[in-house]
């Protein structure tokens, strides 16, 4: 497995927050984070139906834009009864043309469960697919897995996505009722990265 030895390092995120959480893990390696939206990137079409195929989409159209060594991420929640959807289709299940709308995502999801009658418990996990890319075209990849169920009503206004219904094993509130510091130390996110800083940092 490659080390990661560059300086700095692209994340291929417009998200705020998701950057902020990288900075904050990677801190100790000295290694200075730049985001996607700092660099004036337009995000690319999604086009892959897999978690990795969608990050690898993200961290090349990064590194030849830069020439910056990129991390991209792609992730979701799959549920067991709806044979693993929303999955890569997660964000897509939350579009309304008008941005996106996660309490509809969040009850479309939970419809289509009572639809198939699913027996409890509706097991689900949170997936996280890291792509780490240098401008030689060399990558490694990371998963996270975060298993859980899906329950209802919604539950918590912490968090965002699907988290005010997913309630992760060992556990008796969902991510929605979390503090930011407990999710961020199980999410599958951060499965991920803690599998990356072992392999590439460490």
């Amino acid at each position: 497995m490659r080390k990661f030895t560059d300086k700095r390092l692209l994340v291929a995120t417009h998200n705020a927050g998701k950057l902020a959480e990288m900075r904050a893990l990677l801190a100790p390696y000295g290694v200075e984070i730049v985001g996607a939206a700092e660099q004036g990137l337009s995000e690319p079409v999604e086009t892959e139906d897999s978690f990795l195929g969608n990050a690898r989409i993200k961290a090349q159209a990064a590194v030849e834009a830069t020439g910056l060594p990129v991390l991209a991420d792609d992730s979701g929640i799959s549920v067991d009864a709806l044979n693993g959807a929303p999955g890569v289709y997660t964000a897509d299940w939350a579009e309304t043309g008008n941005g996106r709308d996660f309490g509809m995502a969040m009850a479309k999801t939970w419809e289509a469960l009572e639809a198939r009658q699913a027996p409890e418990p509706r097991i689900a996990q949170f997936r996280c697919t890291l792509v780490l890319m240098w401008p030689d075209g060399h990558e490694e990849v990371f998963e996270g897995v975060l298993p859980g169920r899906v329950v209802w009503p919604p539950r918590g206004a912490e968090g965002h996505g699907y988290d005010p219904i997913f309630m992760p094993d060992g556990h008796g509130i969902t991510l929605g009722e979390m503090a930011p510091e407990m999710k961020n130390r199980l999410s599958h996110r951060a499965l991920a990265v803690e599998n990356m800083i072992g392999g590439c940092f460490e």
